[in-house]
C-alpha cells in the first residue's frame, strides 16, 4: 500500500510544503529495540511505546535491557541500557527473535545487541550521527568504522541527527533523545499522534507543566523527523479484543495480587530485580489498609513477616536469590511451626551476586531443598504476567489452608516485561478473612493433625483457650518440645502428607499440541511463550512435538509419568546451567542436568534429557526451534 505524506520542511527556515509517496507495509508482528547509555531514558521510551501499542490493540511483550553496573562507562558495550518491544496482530508471549528496527544512541551500545544476536541482515537501524563529528578523533574513527561494519553486516542504516533535533526543543539533549525516539517509533508504526501525546502528558503530569510541555514537543519532533525523512511505515493490525485489558509488568501484577489477596503487610529488603514490587506497593498499600516494612536486612524482613503471620494476618516477603539464601533458616521455622507465609522470589543470575539485572531460572533446587532436615513446602511458578497476579491470591489461600510457607518463583523476564492481559475482576472470596477471635476449644491442641491429611486448625494469639508456645524445636501436637522418636516420626509424616493432599486436588497439566508424539518439551516459568511458539513452528512443518508447562513444582502436578510415556523423547528447556553431553570430560555418570530435568528424573524415573542456557537474556523461540528440529532429526 502507498499513500502520500505531506510535511513542512523547517530545517532551513523554509516553509515549502513537500509531498512524496510513502509505502505502508502491513506486517503481522515486529520487534523494536531502543538502546542507549545508562541514564538516557531508552527504557522509559520503550515502556511507553509498549503501553501505547497495547492500548492500540496490539499484542505486546517487552524486555528491559539493563546493565549490571549502576553507572557504567558511557559509550561501552557493557553499559547498554534500553528496551526491546515485540508487537503483533495477535497475542505476544515472548521477546521474539532478531529485531526488525533498532534505535541506537551510539554505535557501541548497538554492538552490545549484535553480540547477543539481536539483529539480522535487513534490520533497520536508526543511529545517532553526532559521533561522526565528535571533537575526539578516536570517537570519530570508531563511529566511522562501526557504520561501515553495520552496512557490511546487511543492516539498513539511517543516520539521525538526534542531538541537533532535540536541541531545538531542550537545552540538554541527553534528557530528550528518548522522547524523540518515542515519536520516531510511533510515527513509523502509525500510532495516532493525539493519543500518543495524551499518554505522554499523563506520564509527566506530576513533573510540572514545563517538563510536560518539553516532552510533548520532543515527541512531536520525532514525528516530524519521520515525516520528513522516511518513505516507509509499518502497519500491524489490531487484534479483536473481547474483554477489557490492563497493561503492566510482572512485578506490578504481583503487587496488585498482594492487594487483591487482602495481604496487609509486605516486609522486604531492597534487592534487584524484586524491589519494584514493593515500590509499587509503597505508593498504594496504605490506601488499602496495609503497610510496607523495610527491614535492615533480608533475615529481619522474613522474621518480621513471620511474626505478622503468627499474629493472624498472613504476610508476604519479596526477594531474589541471594535474599532467599539468607531467609533459609526462617523458612525452616515456618515449616516446623506451621505458620502461613507468602514468599515471592524474583529469580536472577547467580551464584552469589551473579547477574543482578539478568534473567535465570537458577533457584529451583535451592528453593525445594535448601533447609536443614526435611522441610516440605509449596512452590509455584507463574508462566505469564497474568499468573503473577493470580498466583499471589492462590498462595495466600494455600498458605493458610496448609499452614506453611508458599513460595512463588518468578524471574527477571516476567518481572520487567510488559504485556496486556484481561483485567482481573476482584472477588470477595480472594480477600483474607477477618482474624478469628472467638474462644478456642482448649481441649484441641495447637497442632491437632488429622491422621489422614496432616491438616489442622490454627489458634491465633488472642483467642481465649488457644494459647500455646511456638517453637522451632521438634514438638508434639501441643507444641511441647519432644525428642521422642515416635513423636518426631509422626510430625514429619503429617507435614509431608499435606503436600500429597494438595497434589490430589491438582489437575494434570495440559499438553500443548498432540497428546502423543516423538518429542515432549517440558518447561516452567517465563519460558512458556518461547517454548510454545517454537513448538508451533515445528508442528506447522509436520514435526510430532508437543509441550507442557509446570506451574506447581512442589508438589508436582499429577499424571506426569503417564503423560511422558506417550512420547518417544522427553526433554526440558530451561534458563539454568547444564553440561553439554559432548563437552570434554563429561560422561553419562558426571553430567549435570538442568534443574527441572534433574528433579523430574528423580521423581518419575523417566530418562528425561535437557537443553538449557544461561545467556542472561530470555530464550528466543528461534533458538529453541533449532534445538527441537535437531532432536527430531536425531531420533
Amino acid at each position: 500500500m502507498s499513500t502520500l505524506a505531506t510535511s513542512i520542511d523547517k530545517s532551513n527556515g523554509s516553509q515549502s510544503e513537500t509531498t512524496r509517496p510513502v509505502q505502508v507495509l502491513t506486517v503481522p508482528q515486529h520487534v523494536v529495540e531502543v538502546v542507549c547509555d545508562s541514564g538516557e531514558g531508552a527504557q522509559t521510551a520503550g515502556q511507553l511505546f509498549g503501553t501505547i501499542s497495547a492500548k492500540t490493540g496490539n499484542g505486546v511483550w517487552t524486555v528491559e535491557i539493563i546493565p549490571a553496573e549502576i553507572e557504567p562507562p558511557v559509550r561501552s558495550r557493557s553499559g547498554a541500557s534500553g528496551n526491546r518491544i515485540r508487537i503483533g496482530s495477535s497475542e505476544v508471549t515472548n521477546m521474539g527473535d532478531a529485531a526488525d528496527v533498532v534505535i541506537a544512541f551510539n554505535e557501541q551500545v548497538l554492538y552490545s545487541r549484535i553480540d547477543v544476536g539481536a539483529l539480522r541482515p535487513g534490520t533497520l537501524v536508526f543511529l545517532e550521527s553526532k559521533w561522526g563529528s565528535d571533537p575526539q578523533a578516536a570517537i570519530r574513527e570508531a563511529y566511522s568504522e562501526a557504520k561501515a561494519d553495520f552496512i557490511d553486516r546487511g543492516y539498513v542504516v539511517h543516520e539521525v541527527a538526534m542531538e541537533d533535533e532535540c536541541l531545538k526543543v531542550v537545552a540538554d539533549a541527553r534528557r530528550g533523545k528518548n522522547m524523540f525516539a518515542l515519536g520516531l517509533m510511533c510515527a513509523l508504526y502509525e500510532r495516532d499522534k493525539e493519543k500518543v501525546l495524551a499518554e505522554v502528558r499523563a506520564k509527566f503530569k506530576k513533573k510540572g507543566e514545563k517538563l510536560q510541555a518539553a516532552n510533548v514537543a520532543l515527541v512531536e519532533a520525532g514525528y516530524a523527523w519521520t515525516e520528513r525523512h522516511l518513505d516507509v511505515r509499518y502497519r500491524i493490525p489490531a487484534r479483536e479484543i473481547q474483554e477489557e485489558l490492563v497493561v503492566m509488568n510482572g512485578n506490578q501484577a504481583a503487587a496488585l495480587g498482594v492487594l487483591a489477596a487482602g495481604i496487609e503487610l509486605c516486609s522486604m529488603y531492597p534487592i534487584t530485580p524484586a524491589t519494584s514490587v514493593t515500590h509499587y506497593l509503597a505508593a498504594v498499600m496504605e490506601h488499602a489498609g496495609g503497610f510496607i516494612h523495610q527491614a535492615e536486612d533480608e533475615i529481619a524482613a522474613i522474621g518480621f513477616a513471620l511474626g505478622a503471620s503468627y499474629a493472624g494476618k498472613t504476610a508476604v516477603t519479596v526477594t531474589s536469590g541471594p535474599g532467599m539464601a539468607l531467609k533459609t533458616e526462617f523458612i525452616g521455622l515456618a515449616v516446623m511451626a506451621e505458620l502461613p507465609l507468602v514468599i515471592i522470589n524474583v529469580q536472577r543470575g547467580g551464584p552469589s551476586t551473579g547477574l543482578p539485572t539478568r534473567v535465570e531460572q537458577g533457584d529451583l533446587l535451592s528453593t525445594l531443598f535448601a533447609a536443614p532436615g526435611d522441610a516440605p513446602k509449596i512452590v509455584m511458578a507463574p508462566t505469564s504476567i497474568a499468573e503473577c497476579f493470580h498466583f499471589v491470591v492462590m498462595a495466600r489461600q494455600l498458605a493458610e489452608t496448609f499452614r506453611g510457607p508458599v513460595i512463588i518463583l518468578t524471574d527477571a523476564n516476567l518481572a520487567t516485561g510488559q504485556s496486556p492481559f484481561p483485567r482481573p475482576r476482584v472477588r470477595s472470596e480472594w480477600l483474607a478473612p477477618p482474624i478469628d477471635q472467638s474462644d478456642w476449644d482448649s481441649s484441641v491442641p495447637a497442632y491437632a493433625w488429622d491422621e489422614q491429611t496432616g491438616l489442622s486448625a490454627r489458634p491465633i494469639p488472642g483467642q481465649k483457650g488457644g494459647e500455646y508456645v511456638l517453637t522451632g524445636l521438634a514438638h508434639d501436637e501441643r507444641s511441647k518440645v519432644a525428642y521422642e522418636s515416635a513423636i518426631n516420626q509422626r510430625a514429619m509424616i503429617r507435614r509431608s502428607t499435606k503436600l500429597a493432599v494438595l497434589q490430589k486436588a491438582l489437575k494434570p497439566p495440559e499438553v500443548h499440541g498432540d497428546p502423543e508424539g516423538d518429542l515432549l518439551v517440558v518447561g516452567w516459568g517465563s519460558t512458556r511463550g518461547a517454548i510454545e511458539e517454537a513448538v508451533d513452528r515445528v508442528r506447522a512443518d509436520g514435526g510430532k512435538v508437543s509441550s507442557l508447562m509446570l506451574r506447581f513444582l512442589s508438589p508436582l502436578e499429577p499424571g506426569l509419568k503417564e503423560i511422558f510415556s506417550r512420547f518417544k523423547q522427553v526433554m526440558t528447556v530451561e534458563i539454568n546451567y547444564s553440561d553439554d553431553p559432548g563437552a570434554p570430560y563429561i560422561t553419562e555418570e558426571n553430567r549435570r542436568y538442568a534443574q527441572l530435568a534433574w528433579y523430574l528424573r528423580a521423581r518419575t524415573l523417566v530418562d528425561i534429557d535437557c537443553w538449557s542456557k544461561v545467556p542472561g537474556i530470555p530464550l528466543p523461540p528461534g533458538d529453541i526451534e533449532r534445538v527441537l528440529r535437531q532432536r527430531l532429526a536425531s531420533n
